[in-house]
């Protein structure tokens, strides 16, 4: 949970700065001209929301100190927090780029600043991890994090650019009231606690990988995404007997899906208010008709939202 409260907060403080690169004022040699103001503010800033928000985050889950210690927790919830992780740090990343390329950093600066305070953040929470009673320091969190940080950190260096996105979905599931204390009593606290419904999607921007004519939509992207379902528990289901005295079983399985996506921010001439609302809206997967995979129910077709189950 503590992992998508910080996902939750990147969201709030980094969203105007997630669409498009920030315009940035040439020099007259055509480099980028450094704001020394801007990225003084920003230091600043970036350093406030760090101290924040671990201090918020130790006090809120880690009470209770222990010698640091490793924790292997890489066969719970069907990997879903491990990829959570990986789009947590994707996340951090993108932002803090986003922030410095605003104070007139150059690409390759701004781009090592963001994936280097993305493993800053996230590593931090894994050594609270690992000195706090009931967690533990996590090698696959830690694998998830460098992951996610060089998803970005590559594609950045390489292209210049982000043909590949992470992006995150959510609809509400059928689990949370069978254990509400551990997957939320209500709509808000599940979108924290609820793996069962959480999507993690990968969408590829296709005219930025495959040959297409210049009238072929610039903005058009292929989602793979992936979630888990059925789980009321990290490594297995405790047993549930429901009203009636029966009990109730459910199964646990991974569901692949595919699915059309846009890259807002390849959009040409977009007015103001349309670039404030690819900053609050780039990082979470837009509603589209996909294919879905389990080796429960086969392949079913949503046509809009996907299935609450």
């Amino acid at each position: 949970m503590k992992r998508c409260l910080l996902l939750l907060l990147c969201c709030l403080v980094l969203r105007p700065c997630l669409g498009q690169p920030l315009p940035i004022t040439p020099t007259a040699s055509g480099a980028p001209e450094l704001k020394q103001g801007r990225l003084i503010g920003v230091a600043i800033g970036s350093a406030v929301f760090y101290t924040a928000t671990m201090i918020l985050l130790r006090k809120a889950w880690y009470k209770k100190r222990v010698p640091f210690h490793a924790f292997n927790d890489n066969g719970e919830w069907l990997q879903m927090d491990k990829v959570g992780h990986a789009a947590t740090a994707y996340l951090m990343s993108r932002g803090g780029y986003e922030l410095f390329r605003w104070t007139g950093l150059n690409d390759r600066a701004a781009t090592l600043t963001g994936g280097a305070l993305a493993l800053l953040f996230q590593t931090t929470l894994e050594v609270f991890d690992g000195t706090a009673e009931g967690w533990g320091f996590s090698r696959g969190d830690m694998i998830a994090n460098a992951a996610g940080t060089a998803l970005f950190v590559g594609q950045q260096y390489a292209f210049g650019n982000q043909p590949v996105q992470l992006k995150y979905g959510w609809r509400k599931s059928i689990y949370a009231p069978y254990r509400p204390n551990l997957l939320g009593k209500t709509t808000g606290i599940q979108l924290l606690k609820d793996y069962n419904a959480q999507q993690y999607w990968l969408s590829l921007n296709i005219a930025s990988v495959f040959p297409v004519g210049p009238q072929f939509p610039r903005w058009l992207n292929l989602a793979v995404g992936y979630s888990g379902s059925g789980m009321t528990g990290g490594h297995a289901n405790p047993p549930y007997v429901g009203p009636d005295g029966r009990e109730v079983v459910f199964e646990r399985r991974r569901q692949f899906y595919l699915s059309p996506d846009a890259d807002l921010s390849r959009i040409q001439q977009l007015s103001p208010t349309a670039e404030r609302f690819i900053g609050m809206a780039q990082f979470f997967k837009i509603a589209a008709p996909s294919l879905e995979y389990n080796r429960v129910n086969g392949v079913r077709f949503h046509p809009f939202l996907v299935k609450k189950d």
